[in-house]
């Protein structure tokens, strides 16, 4: 196969033989292959400056990632074949660990398949695309996600800001055969009904199932604050192990509708109350009325989107730390996460020591987690490894 060349600068080959995948717009080397006369999806072959191909990639021009390897071997391009078998092989690690057909299938480039991800719902899937690249191929990935799971629905939920960056159009549309309102899915022995199409993201967060399991272990009798809890996820597996009180705060009155629809369903209705409110406000609400709770849950969306939000994100994560140290009791559990790629661990740790000390509290991390299985880490691509969640015991001492 003959490929057009994308040619890179000197050294600038070190980040892909290294094992990553991305190949940014200030690497190539524009005299020879500028980057103005390629179509955003086009297959290239990636050569160092010396000629030496480093793998196909599908170009993205107008991006600052204005290319990303699908394959190493020129033999084996990104086609419906060579889908199915990376579908495969994601299938083989989720099935192999999870006990039910309830995860992310696809983890764009940890799964080797960047720019996609696709979360698997039983019998529907929701696929979200986010470069030139993989838009260019969707119809390849529709026979192939058929060829593999033989499902009865495809959404592609492609209303989201990621295509912003590589100027695509947002759309939403059923891909394949028929998409009910809502699904169900099983975590931790927790069923929850969640909107298609509707909801966040792709209607669900499966990278915390960990955490949230992890957090069963302090609930039994416990009083338990749920914030950003969206349809309940936290707050819900934290009632059906044993919390007394559990209340759900979001900002979004569809959201709090269908965490009331999760309590219901799991039998823990009359434990679960539903609060709406911008969570900032409702807390120092909450300390104001000298509220307090032996659990804590932060899940807030991400803080810190890109570098340049770094100093207001910090800020914000600070500052909501607090006021949830605030509501704890004199002995509580405080379940600090972030999904910000770009908070590190050791910085959120350090946020709870210095929020600690400010409210004359002793801080002790007795755990720490981070995304599931489903979510696996490519190591020479640190953007993969971005969910924090510490569990940390607040109390005088």
């Amino acid at each position: 196969m003959t490929l057009p060349v994308l040619m890179l600068k000197k050294n600038a080959d070190r980040r892909l033989k290294r094992g990553h995948l991305w190949v940014y717009s200030n690497e190539v080397d524009v005299a020879r292959t500028p980057l103005k006369p390629f179509e955003p999806g086009t297959a290239v072959d990636v050569q160092t400056t010396s000629g030496k191909s480093m793998g196909i990639a599908l170009m993205s021009p107008g991006g600052l990632i204005c290319a990303r390897l699908v394959s190493r071997d020129l033999a084996l391009p990104l086609d419906k074949s060579l889908f199915v078998h990376r579908i495969n092989q994601a299938l083989g690690l989720r099935d192999g660990y999870f006990p039910g057909p309830y995860y992310r299938l696809i983890y764009g480039d940890a799964d080797l398949l960047p720019g996609l991800v696709v979360d698997r719902f039983g019998d529907y899937l929701v696929v979200q695309i986010a470069s030139a690249g993989m838009e260019a191929l969707k119809a390849e990935i529709i026979e192939a996600l058929v060829q593999c799971l033989n499902p009865k629905g495809i959404l592609l939920d492609n209303d989201h800001g990621a295509r912003d960056m590589e100027f695509l159009p947002r759309y939403q549309e059923v891909a394949f055969g028929e998409l009910p309102e809502s699904v169900e899915l099983v975590e931790n022995d927790t069923r929850f009904q969640i909107p298609l199409g509707s909801g966040q993201k792709t209607g669900w967060f499966y990278d915390h199932r960990d955490n949230r399991a992890r957090l069963q272990n302090w609930c039994e009798g416990k009083r338990v604050l749920d914030v950003f809890s969206y349809v309940g996820g936290w707050g819900i597996q934290a009632a059906r192990a044993g919390a007394s009180e559990v209340t759900c705060l979001d900002a979004s009155e569809q959201a709090l509708e269908w965490a009331t629809v999760n309590a219901e369903l799991n039998g823990v209705a009359d434990r679960v109350q539903v609060m709406q409110g911008k969570a900032l406000s409702r807390l120092k609400e909450l300390v104001a009325a000298g509220e307090t709770y032996d659990v804590v849950v932060l899940d807030p969306p991400a803080f810190i989107k890109k570098r340049k939000d770094q100093r207001a994100g910090e800020s914000a994560y600070r500052h909501i730390n607090e006021l949830a140290m605030r509501l704890l009791g004199k002995d509580g559990l405080l379940v600090s996460a972030s999904c910000s790629m770009h908070l590190g661990r050791d910085t959120l740790n350090d946020m709870l020591r210095g929020a600690g000390r400010h409210l004359n509290r002793h801080v002790q991390i007795i755990a720490q987690g981070g995304q599931g299985a489903d979510h696996p880490v490519h190591p020479a691509i640190p953007e993969t490894d971005y969910l924090k969640a510490v569990f940390a015991r607040v109390y005088l001492p």
